[in-house]
């Protein structure tokens, strides 16, 4: 018996497989909107909220020096206070991430005060990179709040750029 699949049925198959891939990332949410969100450091939270309740809670990562609020460049410490969505990187290095608007003015006064730059660069994003094993060693990064892919990809989708972010101990 001869069985021969259609070179259209195939041609279609492998146009599906990859255009699925190439869309794995980027989810759509058509729920209510997030309104702020809330991250709480010492319980490593994060809280998506919505005009009416919590939409969604996730664990997260901290930087490598977790405790206090970052202060310099390179500290490995994570900010506390009250920021925005800013921006965001479809092409990260940890997968997708949005960012943070760290360093307000008051960071920044604060560093050139003591001569130091304040740093830059906080974001919310997947992870972990390459060689950590998140259940060993969950404050990874260099400041940033880390989650999983797949957390990203939900946070990237349902949070807009101009969202508030208020970052508590």
């Amino acid at each position: 018996m001869n069985t021969r699949i259609p070179r259209r049925v195939l041609l279609l198959g492998g146009l599906g497989v990859f255009l699925s891939g190439c869309a794995g990332k980027f989810r759509s949410y058509n729920g209510p909107e997030v309104t702020r969100l809330r991250m709480y450091k010492a319980q490593r939270l994060l809280v998506l909220d919505g005009a009416d309740d919590v939409l969604r809670t996730y664990p997260i990562g901290l930087g490598f020096a977790p405790e206090g609020h970052k202060q310099f460049e390179g500290d490995g410490r994570t900010p506390e206070g009250s920021y925005a969505i800013d921006r965001r990187n479809p092409d990260s290095l940890f997968h997708l991430s949005i960012g943070i608007s760290y360093p307000n003015e008051a960071d920044i006064a604060f560093a050139e005060a003591q001569g130091k730059s304040p740093g830059g660069d906080i974001f919310i994003h997947g992870g972990p990179r390459k060689g950590i094993d998140p259940m060993n060693k969950r404050d990874w990064t260099a400041g940033c709040i880390s989650v999983t892919d797949r957390q990203i990809e939900d946070i990237y989708a349902m949070v807009r750029d101009g969202t508030p972010i208020d970052i508590y101990t």
